[in-house]
């Protein structure tokens, strides 16, 4: 299985590929959003609460990205901590991650 040697390197990204290409996604969107509030504030006219509902939907999709990214950990590392035997360190890996959550 893939998850498996992929965990071989500490600190490698390792998640299924459907993920990863979900992730990319959102933060695709992310950046499109992103791109219109700029382009919104060069506008003098810029209403603030198009601006606002822009700024929220930027904070959707990083979250929606943050989300499928920390399903791939829990499904590439930890539902497998067990069977490699290093389920207190992902135990700890994973506390510290969900501080970024």
């Amino acid at each position: 299985m893939a998850q498996t040697a992929c965990h071989t390197e500490p600190q490698h990204l390792c998640m299924p590929e459907e993920a990863r290409k979900r992730a990319a996604r959102r933060l695709s969107i992310a950046r499109g959003h992103l791109d219109s509030i700029v382009r919104m504030l060069d506008d003098p006219d810029a209403y603030c609460v198009d601006v606002l509902r822009q700024i929220k939907a930027v904070q959707g999709a990083l979250s929606g990205a943050g989300e499928v990214v920390l399903r791939g950990h829990l499904q590439a590392h930890v539902a497998t901590a067990a069977q490699r035997g290093d389920s207190d360190e992902i135990i700890e890996e994973l506390m510290e991650a969900l501080k970024y959550t």
